[in-house]
């Protein structure tokens, strides 16, 4: 069509460079510290009180056993009901604390 320019061109395109005083690449401003600091507790205080939260579960009577969903789903049950299947469960909560404290131990200001 005549109308339409190539979908590759001969030629190569022509880059400009900077300006000058521009920096190369964009330094990203920090967030604030206050921010930070703030963040990291609300994670780690999230991480923690899901992990307890996932790890006590499993073993509730009230909430696992007598679970009206499960009891819906006999098949899902009889693999809920294993104690290895809690377990794995409640280490799962056990891996989400230490994620937490981990967050905690090894924070950082950026600054």
């Amino acid at each position: 069509m005549p109308g339409q320019s190539q979908l590759f061109p001969d030629h190569e395109p022509t880059v400009l460079p900077p300006p000058p005083g521009d920096p190369v690449e964009p330094r990203h401003a920090a967030a604030p510290v206050w921010l930070q600091r703030l963040s990291l507790f609300v994670l780690v205080l999230f991480c923690v009180y899901l992990g307890i939260l996932v790890m006590l579960l499993p073993w509730w009577t009230r909430v696992w056993d007598q679970n009206l969903y499960i009891q819906s789903h006999p098949a899902l049950a009889a693999v809920l009901h294993n104690g290895a299947v809690r377990g794995i469960i409640s280490g799962l909560g056990l891996l989400d604390i230490w994620i937490g404290i981990s967050e905690a131990v090894h924070y950082r200001d950026y600054r």
